[in-house]
């Protein structure tokens, strides 16, 4: 099968983590502060900004509590989402407020959002669509016009900029996620980015049971090193050595990751753009960069489902992210998204993962214009002749 997410792990990785073995020190350590220290030079942020925790949805729903965000207050958010986002505004006692997107891009815009603001709104939390910047600019001026903290979730944009800044620094947090499924793999942890140092103080607090004074080894000063004191009620969301230990090694291939990727991307384009039954993805903006998460093609006519079952007949597996929000019944959301209901029934996700070969790429192509041919659908003006 040929897996639209796959990880690229290797012998660096084993051996990082037999070192952690060897340590005897399994929890939160060193290696945690070793990955902060690298990430955010990948950010091009000081690590006074980001810190870690055990995986990005912790991350989403921490975010609420950072705020301040609770009963009687709003958050708008695109319902071209994951779930996790929707679960942690409704979570808190808030209203999640859905808006709708881009019919091509995904992502949502500032125009979009505008309109759901009123005098209970208090955040805006914006997803970057298979790792392709939203429009920020725009989305800053409207969140400042109103007073409205922005949460960036960029559990796919781990390696995407927005006119030199990257996402998921240019809004007041953000987030990635180092999930079996993402581009830099760990098996699950996060790193969270607070554009105010001290709210990043508080968050790490708040992560680590609301404590006040670290304990065992790292606490060099109290004389009594076991007793402490809360300031929160906090969770105990940490990232371990072990992860932390694969994620290190995994950032130093990081931009081999996304190369490749992108040679990826830029042949199904080749490949595909001639068809005239089916949308390839937008032309990504020369003021971004991109980290190649998803490569989503819409297909007209109503073949989306067909096709979908026929890759997946031809040991292809395709898939479809994200399913809106509003099409979530316990939810309870019913209002009118018409780009969102259009990519919800149209919209495929094809194969991307920087472990695919050349030949598996050129297959996905050719079973999808084998489709096209098969179904009576044009497929003259395919570039490779398929």
């Amino acid at each position: 099968m040929i897996d639209v997410f796959q990880p690229s792990l290797g012998a660096e990785e084993l051996e990082r983590i037999k070192g952690v073995f060897e340590s005897n020190w399994l929890g939160k350590g060193k290696i945690n502060g070793e990955f902060e220290e690298g990430f955010a030079g990948h950010l091009n942020v000081g690590r006074e900004h980001v810190f870690t925790t055990n995986c990005c949805s912790e991350g989403l729903f921490s975010s609420m509590h950072m705020f301040g965000i609770g009963p009687g207050d709003e958050v708008i958010m695109p319902t071209i989402s994951f779930v996790g986002a929707g679960n942690a505004v409704c979570a808190c006692g808030a209203k999640l407020v859905l808006c709708d997107v881009d019919r091509r891009t995904l992502n949502v815009r500032a125009c979009d959002i505008e309109p759901k603001i009123t005098p209970n709104t208090k955040a805006i939390l914006l997803l970057h669509y298979g790792g392709v910047p939203c429009e920020m600019d725009e989305i800053m001026a409207l969140a400042k016009k109103h007073a409205l903290a922005v949460i960036e979730d960029s559990a796919c944009s781990v390696a995407s900029t927005y006119k030199g800044q990257a996402c998921g620094t240019i809004g007041d947090m953000g987030m990635w996620s180092f999930d079996a499924m993402k581009i830099l793999v760990c098996g699950d942890g996060s790193m969270l980015y607070f554009k105010d140092p001290a709210l990043k103080e508080q968050a790490e607090k708040w992560l680590y049971s609301g404590l006040e004074s670290k304990s065992g080894y790292s606490n060099s000063v109290d004389q009594k090193w076991w007793e402490y004191d809360i300031s929160s009620f906090g969770h105990r969301a940490i990232m371990n050595d072990i992860t932390a230990a694969m994620a290190v090694e995994q950032l130093k291939k990081l931009r081999g990751f996304i190369a490749r990727r992108k040679e990826i991307h830029e042949t199904y384009d080749r490949l595909l753009k001639g068809l005239d039954w089916l949308d390839t993805p937008p032309d990504i903006p020369d003021y971004c960069t991109s980290s190649y998460y998803f490569y989503h093609v819409q297909v007209v006519g109503g073949h989306r489902d067909l096709l979908a079952k026929y890759l997946r007949e031809h040991n292809v597996y395709t898939t479809f992210r994200y399913f809106p929000l509003h099409l979530v019944k316990h939810y309870g959301i019913e209002d009118n998204f018409p780009n969102a209901d259009y990519a919800a029934y149209n919209t495929l996700c094809l194969p991307l993962h920087q472990s695919l070969t050349d030949a598996d790429v050129e297959t996905v192509a050719r079973l999808i214009c084998r489709y096209g041919e098969d179904h009576g659908l044009n497929t003259a003006g395919s570039s490779d002749g398929y």
